[in-house]
């Protein structure tokens, strides 16, 4: 029996698997190994029970800590009226749209980031049309009945008169009234990075204290971004961060039937909303109690929002609550410095002990190469030189199965169909000749998982977007523009198989011929950055495997002479 073929074959039926797994994913289906669309990289320890009670107009109640809560109910997402006005601010990095209504954002220009669809015109993160909604929104909510606060649906008045970033930094402000309450909404943008300070300052201009809650909130509709792949799977939703969950996504269908699982009440952690490459992301001040809330709030609209109690605010004497508010790509050493576990949105899944340290290893090649292409193929060369002792196992194993395949079928011509009589011949002469029969397959299943982490890392990280090769490759996030770089990888493959043992049995050789043009033709779709990843790979072990098969070959050579 040939047990490394047969093991070769379930790692390739494994894999066609996965891919359609993937797209299962991305075709709303849900995964064909979990009951659960939940991701989390531990499960909720503490849970506060969600009630569906909604207030007048959307906004969200203010919670009870420790007692239970009730949930935050549903946004209705003003109509365009003639209060409706934008207010534009840029800096060297941003271009952010306000809407008087609310001071909420409503546009997100990614100055850095050209799109995909038009490379003349900057990313859109945060969008308010018809056809989308992506927006960041905030308020008060705790008013005693019959009274409101300043909220998102409210109407504000800008209190700045600068609007372009001249110096380092941008405070931009807005206020409103409400029921003898002032909330002044302050957004200090910052050169080059991507991270607002927001503070809301609430002033109590009524005889008697009052008990505020301010609300921080992100929300967006449940459609995929644009250019969204059917043949590899990335997340698009809310996350929630805390000490007690860690980093756990929620997917929009589990938002929309109400089985949402996620730690709702901590005084730390951050929430966010994700999409390949970008998040948005809200982080509260650490150590102040807050309440974690996810819900749908009209058709295919979805929000997540922290609410967190401001404790009693008497007259004259204001209180200020502060937050950050990440709007951008998902640059892990950016997010990491702003708060804990933030750079866990780019999310490398079980695999992420050892892709996080292949990322870090990438990046310090960038450094010194300067191009994120011959940076792949800088790193596939470092990794296939790692395990390059257990990819000379594999091929001396695989070189002794190509000496020895003229007698394995002369075996099979003998014994016919006494299938015991031939794995007893073939058991005896692969002990005669000394040959591993799992010796060609179990140093790649070895390696497997770092191949798939370098697959994640690739296929997550920001820094391939927009990022050049040479000549015709222009952008490694997208496909090859001229499928040159699949064609290279099928006819690598091509040749491999030439290198190694032809499978005796012919539905087996079969199968084997089909691999090539199956993941070829899957590669055609596949950004650019990681087939020249395979492709690299598969010209090293190429250069691998005829580099050990001659060795061998002149040494049996030499012992026959």
């Amino acid at each position: 029996m040939d047990i490394r073929r047969t093991i070769l074959l379930m790692i390739f039926a494994f894999s066609l698997l996965m891919l359609w797994n993937n797209w299962q994913l991305e075709s709303g289906n849900g995964s064909l190994f979990d009951t659960s669309t939940t991701s989390s990289t531990n499960k909720p320890i503490a849970q506060t029970p969600q009630s569906s009670a909604n207030t007048p107009n959307g906004v969200p109640q203010a919670p009870v800590m420790n007692q239970g809560s009730q949930s935050a109910p549903a946004l209705i997402v003003p109509p365009t009226t003639a209060l409706s006005k934008p207010f534009i601010v840029k800096t060297d990095v941003l271009q952010l749209t306000f809407d008087l209504i609310g001071a909420q954002i409503v546009q997100a220009e990614l100055l850095k980031f050209p799109s995909t669809e038009d490379k003349s015109k900057p990313t859109l993160l945060l969008e308010q049309t018809p056809a989308h909604t992506y927006v960041v929104q905030t308020g008060l909510t705790g008013a005693p009945e019959g009274q409101s606060y300043p909220t998102h649906l409210s109407s504000f008045t800008p209190i700045t008169s600068e609007t372009e970033m001249t110096g380092d930094t941008l405070p931009v402000s807005f206020v409103a009234e409400s029921d003898g309450v002032r909330l002044t909404k302050t957004f200090t943008l910052h050169r080059g990075t991507y991270a607002i300070d927001v503070d809301h300052k609430i002033e109590n201009l009524t005889a008697a204290g009052i008990s505020p809650s301010v609300y921080l909130q992100i929300s967006r509709d449940g459609r995929d971004p644009e250019n969204t792949s059917s043949f590899y799977h990335t997340f698009t939703g809310p996350a929630v961060y805390t000490e007690a969950g860690k980093f756990q996504k929620i997917s929009f269908s589990d938002i929309e039937k109400n089985k949402t699982e996620f730690v709702k009440q901590a005084d730390n952690g951050w929430i966010a909303m994700i999409q390949h490459y970008f998040v948005t992301a809200w982080v509260p001040v650490q150590g102040q109690q807050r309440y974690y809330d996810m819900a749908e709030v009209q058709k295919d609209v979805f929000a997540v929002r922290a609410i967190e109690p401001v404790g009693t605010v008497e007259p004259s004497n204001p209180v200020t609550v502060k937050s950050s508010l990440w709007v951008g790509p998902q640059d892990q050493s950016s997010l990491e410095a702003l708060a804990p576990g933030l750079d866990l949105v780019v999310d490398y899944g079980w695999l992420t002990i050892i892709a996080k340290p292949l990322f870090i290893l990438m990046t310090w090649l960038h450094s010194i190469l300067g191009n994120w292409g011959w940076t792949i193929v800088a790193l596939t060369v470092v990794v296939k030189a790692i395990f390059y002792p257990l990819s000379a196992a594999s091929y001396k194993s695989m070189a002794k199965m190509k000496q020895v395949a003229p007698r394995l079928t002369a075996l099979r011509e003998k014994f016919g169909g006494d299938k015991q009589k031939l794995n007893m011949a073939m058991m005896e002469m692969y002990k005669t000749e000394k040959i591993n029969p799992l010796g060609g397959c179990l140093p790649i299943v070895v390696q497997i998982p770092v191949f798939i982490s370098l697959y994640w890392v690739l296929l997550a990280s920001v820094e391939m977007r927009g990022a050049q090769w040479v000549l015709w490759v222009d952008d490694l996030s997208v496909r090859d523009p001229f499928f040159i770089l699949p064609a290279v990888m099928m006819a690598t493959m091509f040749l491999q198989m030439s290198l190694n043992p032809k499978p005796p049995d012919p539905m087996q050789a079969k199968v084997m011929m089909f691999m090539p043009v199956i993941f070829g033709g899957m590669m055609f779709f596949f950004p650019a950055g990681l087939v020249l990843y395979w492709c690299v790979n598969n010209i090293l072990s190429i250069a691998q495997q005829w580099y050990i098969t001659q060795k061998i070959t002149k040494a049996q050579a030499v012992v026959h002479r």
